[in-house]
């Protein structure tokens, strides 16, 4: 009777501890939503603290361009007697500084134009690992599922084989089959770290097991729902369809500080007033300081001459860059088009055929293969034709929402 309630204490101490590492490794796992994870990596991204400090910048320097040249003060004796101190202050014409602030604010619209394309390839970037992540965990689901599936197989053969009803080949071929698919299991789950990983760098998490809260694999209906319906929305022109592009905002912004930057140099050639206060007279004289007026002439003409050359080859530079980044544009997003179109059609076929045929390829083949209706030969291809059937289904999935990002991504959204 003693032994009987040590062997039950036993047991119980054993439940107890697997439940405790159970708990423990429920509390290791850290699930997060898409939402979340976006509003955590906009929060705290360095690309995006980095734009905030450019934008920073662009506004200090506003702030400053309103900026007359140092003034001169000089020690003249124009007595030949004593020295006498003066100053010199050389001012612009209004217009030069009015086209200084012009060119300063058209930095800060780039700056802040750089922020959304940076805000943009963030999300961009969260949404993509957190699919990855989401593709990963689908693939150990259904990795597990044919494993548990091929190493009941695998019991039942050797069972089979001790009995005689089955040959050695058959024997062999499923053992291969079972090890296969834990191989690839374990590949999975390397892969499943690694979307962890790259996840948890971008929300400032790199050594969090995250987990997503929704499975991928769930995801096929409304994925069908939600992307035909972008695609039934979307312009047929590009021009159209990109008017929202953040990143063709900034190469249009560039355009435009390039040709303030033209206006500035023609401003800055007219000439300047100089203003000055000095030259001390004699004790007797009616007037001991005397106030000096002049123009500051632009004589050296090749100097605003080449100015102007730079400033007009850098803003032709700004349009071409333009130009590419519009036709660039357009090719990924007639690409991301393509492809979202094409995922479409696959994920409708499988949703309506290919899921439901994998499904009923698995039940029918292990109820006829008891039944002994079919060989074993037939049970193995069965199982693996439906398995790469499902296989494909979440690779469609997967390839249907990076698509969309894409498409998202180009058009502003």
């Amino acid at each position: 009777m003693k032994f009987l309630n040590l062997k039950w204490a036993a047991q119980g101490l054993l439940v107890l501890a697997l439940i405790g590492l159970l708990l423990e490794d429920a509390r290791a796992q850290t699930a997060i939503s898409l939402d979340s994870a976006e509003a955590l990596t906009l929060r705290r991204h360095p690309r995006l603290r980095q734009s905030d400090r450019e934008i920073e910048e662009q506004r200090a320097l506003k702030r400053g361009s309103f900026a007359p040249a140092n003034p001169d003060f000089l020690f003249s004796a124009p007595t030949g007697e004593m020295w006498a101190p003066g100053v010199v202050q050389t001012i612009d014409l209004p217009n030069v500084y009015r086209r200084q602030r012009q060119v300063a604010q058209a930095g800060v619209t780039l700056a802040e134009r750089n922020r959304e394309v940076s805000r943009a390839s963030v999300l961009r970037d969260t949404r993509l690992a957190y699919l990855s992540l989401q593709f990963a965990e689908a693939q150990v689901r259904q990795l597990t599922y044919q494993d548990s599936l091929f190493r009941a197989l695998r019991v039942a053969t050797e069972r089979l084989f001790a009995a005689g009803e089955v040959t050695s080949l058959q024997r062999i071929s499923t053992d291969a089959e079972a090890r296969q698919v834990t191989v690839q299991l374990q590949q999975a789950t390397a892969d499943q770290r690694a979307a962890q990983r790259r996840l948890g760098l971008l929300l400032g998490q790199p050594t969090a097991a995250l987990t997503t809260t929704t499975d991928l694999r769930r995801t096929g209906p409304e994925l069908g729902q939600v992307g035909g319906a972008l695609l039934s929305s979307l312009p047929t022109e590009d021009s159209t369809a990109l008017v929202r592009s953040p990143t063709l905002a900034a190469a249009t912004q560039n355009v435009a500080l390039s040709q303030s930057g033209i206006s500035l140099v023609r401003a800055r050639r007219t000439p300047a007033l100089t203003v000055g206060y000095q030259n001390q007279g004699y004790d007797y004289s009616p007037t001991r300081y005397r106030f000096q007026f002049g123009v500051s002439v632009p004589i050296w003409f090749w100097t605003y001459r080449s100015q102007l050359q730079a400033a007009t080859a850098r803003s032709q530079a700004a349009n071409y860059q333009l130009q590419a980044q519009r036709l660039e544009l357009s090719g990924q997003y007639q690409q991301a088009l393509a492809d979202s179109r094409k995922f479409a059609a696959s994920l409708g076929y499988y949703e309506q055929t290919g899921l439901p045929q994998s499904q009923a390829i698995i039940s029918q083949s292990q109820r006829l293969f008891r039944a002994g209706e079919v060989s074993y030969l037939q049970l193995i291809l069965s199982l693996n034709q439906a398995f790469a059937i499902q296989n494909t289904y979440l690779t469609t999935i997967r390839d249907y929402r990076q698509a969309l990002v894409e498409l998202n991504y180009l058009r502003g959204e």
